[in-house]
C-alpha cells in the first residue's frame, strides 16, 4: 500500500515499478572508445617519459582496429601498419600474428578477391572489454577512485567482480560480408529506434561489408510502399519494417516470406525476444519476422505532480477521472490528460486498448488461461463486440475525458500527446514508449526523471495491461531467391542484442529482448525498458487488445471514425456503438468469417 497525503490508493505489485536506483558500473560502448584513448595515451606518455627499451607492441595496431569498428570506419591493411608505430615489415607480420591467433577477421572488398578490409574478431572485442572492466576496477581499488562497494570501481577484486555484469558487447562483423551484388536495400519507419539505425548507418555497413539504402516513412505511407511494392515482379526491399497488428493481413495476402526454414536453420534464441512480440509477428504458427522493438502503449504519469497534490498516480479507470479532475488547470496552462483522439486510426486504437483494459476484447476472442486468443480465432470468435458493456464503458469513458483533456485533443495523435506531455502542457498522457525519449531523455522537459510508467488503468471486469505494439523485420516474398541468404544474416544482426543495445545507446527506448533490458549500461540509461520487460515476464503486456486479423486496418477505422462523431456530439453513445457493430460486422461477414 503507498500512502499518499489525503488519498491512499492500492499500488498493484508488480514489475511496471521503475528504480533510478545506481547499478553496478560495466563498459558502454562509448567508455570503451574512452579507454582506447587512454591505453595510448599511457603509451606515448610511457615511451617519452619512461627509461623503457622499445620493442615489438601490438597495442597501437590493435586499438586503432578497435576504435574504427566502434566507429564504424574502414580499416586496410597499409592503414594499420601505418597507424601502428612499427616498421612497414613488422607491422603485417604483427597483423598476421594476430590473424592466425583468431583476433582478426580479413574480409574481401571485391569480387575480385585482392582488396581487403580488417575487423576484430568477436574474442578480440570480449578480451578488451575485460581488460578495460579490470583496469577500470584496478584504477579504483588501487587510488580510491569512485568510492567503495555500491558498484563503484572497487567491486573489483583480483580479476573479479562481485557481481555478473551481463554486459553486451558491441557486434561483432560478418565473417565474409554479404554477398549481395549492390547495396542492402531496407523500408523502416521513421521513429527513433529507426533513426538510431540510421545513424549507425556506417558502422552496419562496416560490419556488413556492404552498402545500405534505407528508406524511413510515417506508419500510413509505409503500409501503402508494402502493399505497392508486392505488386512489382521483384522487391524493391530486402528488408521491411512491419507494424505488428499488420502480420495477419500481409501474410494473408503472401507479402511476407515465412522464416522458419530460416530459423530452423540457424542459432537464433527466440527465447530471448519478448513472447507476445513474437507471436505478433506470427500469423497461424508460422513466423514471419523478428521483433526489432516493443512498444506499448502506457499511462504516462507525473508523479512530482500528485505528491503536490496529495494524491497517488492512478491505476483504475476511476482514480484516472479523479487525478485528471485535480491536476487539471486552465489557469496553470496544464490540462489534465492527453490521449489519442484525432478521427479515425488513432482514436481507434485508443478505443481497441481501453475496452481491453475495461476486460474485454473488441472481438469476441476465444477466452484463454492467459487472456484471449489472438492467433488462432476464426468464425464466431471474429465476430465484433462493440455493444456489450464493455464498449459502452470505454465509450463514456472517453467522453468524460474531454473535461479533462486540452482543447486540441479532437485532432490528437501520437506525437502530439506525447509532445504535450514532454513541454508540460498535460499531467498525464497515454503514450507509446517509442516516443518517450522526448521527455525521458530529454533534461530540459517538466517530466524528465519524475514520470510514472504505468500499465493501461483497468475498469471493473478488468486488469493490468499494457497492449503492445512495435516493429518486427521481415523479407519480402517477391524479393530475389539469390538474395535470401545474405538478407537473412543482416536481418539476424538487426535484430540481435548487440543491435538493439546500439539503438538505444543512440536514442532509442524500446527493446524486444529480455538480455538487452538487462544489460547495465541500457538499464544506467532509462527504467522504462527493464518496466516493459517486467511487465512481458508477468504477462501484463499483451497483444489480444489489437488483434492481427487481416482486416485490422479496417477495424480500426471503422471503430475511431463512428466514436469521433460522438466526442463532438453529433452522435449518441448508442448510435455511435451500433452504427460501429453494423458496419464492422459486416466486413467481417463480407470476407467470410462467419
Amino acid at each position: 500500500m503507498s500512502l499518499q497525503k489525503g488519498r491512499a490508493r492500492a499500488r498493484p505489485e508488480g514489475p511496471f515499478e521503475g528504480s533510478r536506483t545506481p547499478l553496478p558500473k560495466s563498459i558502454s560502448g562509448e567508455e570503451f572508445s574512452r579507454f582506447l584513448d587512454f591505453i595510448e595515451a599511457l603509451g606515448n606518455e610511457a615511451d617519452q617519459v619512461l627509461s623503457l627499451r622499445s620493442g615489438y607492441d601490438e597495442t597501437r595496431l590493435i586499438t586503432t582496429l578497435l576504435r574504427n569498428h566502434l566507429k564504424g570506419k574502414m580499416t586496410t591493411t597499409s592503414f594499420l601498419a601505418n597507424a601502428s608505430g612499427l616498421g612497414y615489415g613488422t607491422a603485417i607480420r604483427a597483423i598476421n600474428s594476430i590473424e592466425e591467433r583468431g583476433l582478426l577477421i580479413r574480409r574481401p572488398r571485391t569480387q575480385t578477391g585482392k582488396s581487403f578490409s580488417l575487423h576484430p574478431t568477436e574474442k578480440l572485442i570480449g578480451e578488451w572489454q575485460e581488460y578495460a572492466r579490470r583496469v577500470r576496477g584496478a584504477i579504483g581499488s588501487t587510488l580510491g577512485l569512485e568510492g567503495a562497494g555500491r558498484g563503484g570501481m572497487s567491486d573489483y577484486f583480483f580479476g573479479s567482480s562481485y557481481g555478473d555484469s551481463g554486459t553486451i558487447p558491441p557486434p561483432t562483423p560478418l565473417q565474409s560480408k554479404l554477398n549481395l551484388q549492390n547495396n542492402l536495400r531496407v523500408l523502416v519507419h521513421a521513429d527513433p529506434t529507426f533513426l538510431a539505425m540510421n545513424v549507425l548507418k556506417r558502422q552496419f555497413e562496416a560490419l556488413f561489408g556492404t552498402g545500405i539504402d534505407s528508406r524511413a516513412l510515417s506508419i500510413d505511407r509505409l503500409r501503402q510502399e508494402i502493399l505497392s511494392n508486392a505488386t512489382r515482379k521483384s522487391s524493391r526491399y530486402d528488408i521491411i519494417a512491419c507494424d505488428l497488428p499488420w502480420f495477419g493481413e500481409l501474410a494473408e495476402k503472401k507479402i511476407l516470406m515465412p522464416i522458419d526454414g530460416l530459423l530452423s536453420d540457424d542459432k537464433v534464441d527466440l527465447a530471448d525476444f519478448h513472447e507476445v512480440a513474437l507471436a505478433s509477428a506470427r500469423h497461424r504458427g508460422e513466423q514471419y519476422g523478428l521483433p526489432v522493438q516493443t512498444t506499448p502503449e502506457l499511462l504516462c504519469v507525473r508523479r512530482d505532480l500528485c505528491d503536490t497534490a496529495g494524491i497517488g498516480v492512478p491505476f483504475t479507470i476511476s482514480d484516472t477521472l479523479e487525478t485528471a479532475r485535480k491536476l487539471h488547470s486552465r489557469a496553470q496552462g496544464r490540462s489534465g490528460i492527453a490521449w489519442n483522439a484525432a478521427r479515425g486510426t488513432p482514436l481507434g486504437h485508443t478505443f481497441m486498448f481501453v475496452m481491453g483494459a475495461m476486460g474485454r476484447p473488441f472481438l469476441n476472442l476465444e477466452k484463454t488461461d492467459t487472456g484471449y486468443d489472438a492467433e488462432w480465432s476464426e468464425g464466431e470468435n471474429l465476430r465484433p463486440a462493440l455493444q456489450s458493456d464493455e464498449a459502452v464503458a470505454t465509450a463514456e469513458y472517453l467522453r468524460e475525458l474531454l473535461d479533462f483533456s486540452p482543447v486540441s485533443i479532437l485532432s490528437m495523435s501520437w506525437y502530439e500527446r506525447a509532445r504535450a506531455y514532454a513541454d508540460g502542457e498535460v499531467a498525464m498522457a497515454y503514450c507509446a514508449t517509442l516516443l518517450a525519449p522526448l521527455f525521458e531523455l530529454n533534461k530540459a522537459s517538466p517530466a524528465y526523471g519524475v514520470t510514472d510508467f504505468l500499465p493501461h488503468p483497468y475498469g471493473p471486469g478488468g486488469k493490468p495491461l499494457a497492449p503492445v505494439g512495435g516493429y518486427a523485420l521481415a523479407i519480402p516474398s517477391n524479393i530475389a531467391p539469390d538474395r535470401v541468404a545474405a538478407v537473412w544474416d543482416a536481418m539476424r544482426l538487426l535484430t540481435s542484442p548487440e543491435s538493439i543495445k546500439l539503438y538505444i545507446e543512440n536514442g532509442s527506448l524500446v527493446s524486444p529482448r529480455f538480455s538487452v533490458s538487462m544489460d547495465p549500461d541500457v538499464r544506467r540509461i532509462s527504467p522504462l525498458i527493464s518496466i516493459v520487460d517486467g511487465m512481458a515476464r508477468s504477462g501484463i503486456l499483451q497483444f489480444w487488445p489489437r488483434p492481427p486479423v487481416p482486416e485490422i486496418t479496417d477495424l480500426i477505422t471503422i471503430i475511431g471514425t463512428e466514436l469521433h462523431d460522438m466526442l463532438q456530439g453529433s452522435k449518441s453513445v448508442e448510435v455511435a456503438l451500433t452504427n460501429a457493430q453494423n458496419r464492422a460486422d459486416a466486413l467481417m461477414r463480407g470476407r467470410g468469417h462467419y
